[in-house]
């Protein structure tokens, strides 16, 4: 049993509207506590989690905030890699001595 045409286009406008809110929101918590290039960063992480959901494309029933947190979790790995880094080139120079 399909849909009608002007029903399941006006569903899919409307899970549009929330995908592109729930991506504005995210890049904008991320911009304003990360900067920039952290944000820039996101939004490719938050487009690849989009890309690995199950879902079918034009699926109504996306959990938008789910992509949300895989790409979250993406960007707290990659800043405990970078402070990991950081921490350990700290580090490098005492051990030096000897």
């Amino acid at each position: 049993m399909g849909c009608q045409e002007q029903f399941c286009n006006s569903n899919y406008a409307a899970e549009m509207d929330i995908a592109e809110r729930e991506l504005s929101a995210f890049i904008s918590a991320v911009t304003q506590l990360f900067g920039p290039e952290e944000a820039k960063l996101s939004a490719g992480d938050w487009l690849d989690e989009l890309d690995l959901m199950d879902n079918p494309p034009r699926s109504t029933s996306r959990d938008w905030r789910a992509v949300t947190i895989a790409a979250s979790a993406r960007l707290a790995d990659r800043l405990a890699v970078a402070q990991q880094r950081s921490s350990s080139r700290q580090v490098s120079p005492a051990r030096r001595t000897g």
